[in-house]
């Protein structure tokens, strides 16, 4: 029977809930990386992300840590968002719950038991068992899910099977592949087996307290019965502490209800603050959004996933998440397949028991699952492509419903950008502008990569070097780097740049907004970087040339990400009306985390020098934005300190006026 290599597994709640407590508290890889590798089903779900085709041939992950490290905190909160939303809808009987709680228990003690013994024997990762340890009975997890009947039985019987068929999609390895295969063979079996299947099998019964096991740790690893039965108490103990953390009962009967109802106000409180759904931003053709974002429906419902765009009489294979995309063009007519009746029909239609044509058999062998579902993208009552995704036979009910949620959102972020053409698949000169600008964004973004490391190289040399001259020179090259810089930006976004006759008149808020997707592809690119708004829900009109709004936002902001020499987060706050000498203000502030500005420059901070545009804040940008709110007749202060620098300014607010009293 085949298992969908990212199939949705049941979680223990207070494991879901810590995980989303850490990720909200912006804790570091190792303490997220410690509370996901307690859960098999989140185990499962990290993995199969962090080794699919979104990846490309990358290397292969060997432990959960490295996995989280590859997905980023965006797109793990985002699986854990929609982990959490599944476990909301999961509905088990309370025999259920005690065996999801007692599976729980004998996973963890099998992997910290494989963890132990690899330690003891030296074997080179420990972390890689620690991690195959929590796998090992994957297939008990399946069965926990499923009715009763002969499918539940068959994965009882077959989960060292089932294990082993997972990690080979995953791609860990062969060693890693046979660990879990021969997890149940006779201790004498294991003799002269790989170190890494000695370690499974004999971990699992280990787990289990079984005497034939302890004697074979002495045989095959010739370790003492006193130190194996050490071992074991110990782990006992580090059970009992994990659990207790996660708040998990282990003596009394197990009851999830106060953790799920606890999970379900953490979501909801969550979805109100931030979209769950996190809609990534574009702008362009209907059928180019639909590709640009088929990897976010794989993130939001775990499923390899195709983009079909509609063009002329036909359906034309755009994107996927399946690694390379073949050439695929097929007439819309007749509706035979799934993929073309969903079209027709513009409704969701499942594969099924139902007859497979050739089309239907090509699909599922391009997305390796057993099944499918084609859900057509219909917007204001066109269509203008199809998602399809691989699905197995059980979990094609709860895709349909996180799939339809993603492409109702997609379509209303089109009807929001004004996207949606008139008629679908024509070539009108419009179109192929938009298409044409799109590209060039595309390209402007790769160019902008290597001329950010080429900044941050400069900024580095220049700290190991001594020479005035050399720091003069280096300068020279920054500032014609930003100058370049902002070129490019103004290239691939001319509505956010092209001012007429620069009125007088700005709203910060918009400005922010327009600039943010820039700044970050730009500055923040490294996942050790991250920027953050926030914006005032009161109206921020300022009275500003835009194009000086955007100049100090852009020199702030660049200083403010370079001098995080080791990664960090850079804020920027806006706040209105604000009150000051008897007249109204917009309060703009733009914040760091890095490691403050240098006593010596700190004397000369808005003042045009010619060698300090090395670490921290300083140097012509800033002199330029001291003479820019100057001239808007507005003030700048600046605090700095160990843990970061703030900078806050106070602009005019349009229609300003002095108190009565004045």
């Amino acid at each position: 029977m085949q298992i969908a290599p990212d199939i949705q597994l049941p979680s223990l709640p207070e494991v879901t809930l810590r995980a989303l407590e850490s990720c909200r508290q912006d804790d570091n890889y190792r303490k997220i990386s410690d509370i996901v590798s307690t859960d098999t089903a989140l185990v499962t779900r990290v993995l199969a992300l962090a080794n699919s085709a979104l990846y490309g041939p990358a290397t292969r992950i060997r432990s959960i840590e490295q996995a989280l490290m590859r997905l980023g905190t965006h797109r793990f909160h985002t699986l854990l968002m929609t982990t959490a939303l599944r476990q909301m809808l999961l509905e088990l009987g309370a025999d259920q719950w005690q065996q999801l709680r007692d599976f729980w228990r004998h996973s963890l003690t099998t992997a910290l038991t494989a963890r132990a013994l690899a330690n003891l024997t030296r074997y080179p990762e420990p972390d890689q068992a620690f991690m195959l340890g929590m796998l090992h009975n994957v297939g008990e997890l399946v069965a926990l899910k499923t009715p009763p009947g002969n499918a539940r039985q068959y994965y009882l019987n077959h989960h060292a099977d089932i294990a082993a068929a997972l990690v080979r999609s995953w791609g860990l390895g062969s060693m890693a592949e046979d660990a879990m295969r021969y997890q149940q063979v006779q201790p004498s079996e294991v003799q002269n087996a790989g170190h890494l299947v000695k370690l499974i099998s004999l971990a699992t019964r280990l787990a289990m307290c079984d005497a034939a096991g302890i004697a074979a740790v002495g045989t095959v690893f010739g370790l003492s019965e006193e130190l194996t039965r050490e071992i074991n108490r110990r782990i006992d103990r580090e059970v009992s502490d994990v659990a207790e953390s996660l708040g998990i009962s282990l003596n009394d009967e197990y009851c999830a209800t106060a953790a799920q109802r606890r999970l379900k106000h953490a979501v909801l409180e969550q979805a109100m603050t931030s979209h769950a759904l996190n809609m990534p931003s574009f702008e362009g053709a209907p059928e180019s959004a639909m590709a640009e974002t088929v990897d976010s429906l794989t993130l939001i419902t775990g499923l390899p996933a195709l983009c079909f765009g509609s063009e002329d009489d036909g359906l034309t294979l755009l994107s996927g998440t399946i690694g390379d995309i073949p050439d695929l063009n097929v007439a819309s007519a007749p509706a035979a397949s799934v993929l073309t009746e969903a079209f027709t029909r513009q409704a969701a239609v499942h594969l099924g028991q139902r007859d497979q044509t050739v089309l239907d058999r090509q699909l599922l062998s391009l997305l390796h699952t057993p099944s499918l579902l084609a859900l057509p993208l219909t917007v204001e009552g066109s269509c203008p492509g199809v998602f399809v995704l691989g699905t197995d036979k059980t979990n094609a009910a709860s895709a349909e419903n996180m799939a339809t949620l993603f492409t109702t959102e997609l379509a209303k972020s089109m009807i929001r950008k004004g996207t949606v053409s008139p008629r679908i698949g024509t070539r009108d000169d419009q179109l192929e502008a938009e298409l044409a600008q799109q590209s060039l964004r595309r390209q402007i973004h790769e160019v902008t990569n290597p001329l950010t490391i080429i900044r941050q190289y400069i900024h580095q040399l220049r700290h190991q070097l001594d020479d005035a001259g050399v720091h003069n020179e280096l300068d020279v090259i920054r500032e014609e780097l930003d100058r370049a810089g902002d070129l490019l930006l103004r290239i691939s976004r001319p509505e956010a740049f092209g001012d007429t006759g620069d009125t007088a008149r700005a709203t910060l808020n918009q400005e922010i907004h327009a600039l943010k997707e820039l700044l970050e592809n730009g500055l923040f690119a490294e996942d050790s970087k991250q920027l953050t708004t926030s914006l005032c829900r009161e109206n921020t009109e300022v009275t500003a040339p835009p194009s000086a709004i955007r100049q100090i936002l852009i020199n702030l902001t660049r200083n403010a990400a370079e001098c995080l020499a080791e990664g960090g987060k850079v804020s920027i706050r806006t706040s209105a009306p604000v009150w000051q000498s008897g007249q109204a203000w917009v309060e703009l502030e733009i914040s760091d985390n890095g490691g403050g500005i240098p006593e010596p420059i700190r004397n000369t901070l808005f003042s045009p020098v010619e060698t300090s545009k090395g670490k921290g804040h300083s140097g012509l940008g800033l002199s330029i934005v001291k003479q820019l709110i100057d001239d808007m007749e507005g003030s700048i202060a600046c605090r700095t300190g160990n843990e970061g620098t703030v900078f806050r300014m106070l602009l005019p607010a349009a229609g300003n006026h002095k108190n009565d009293n004045d």
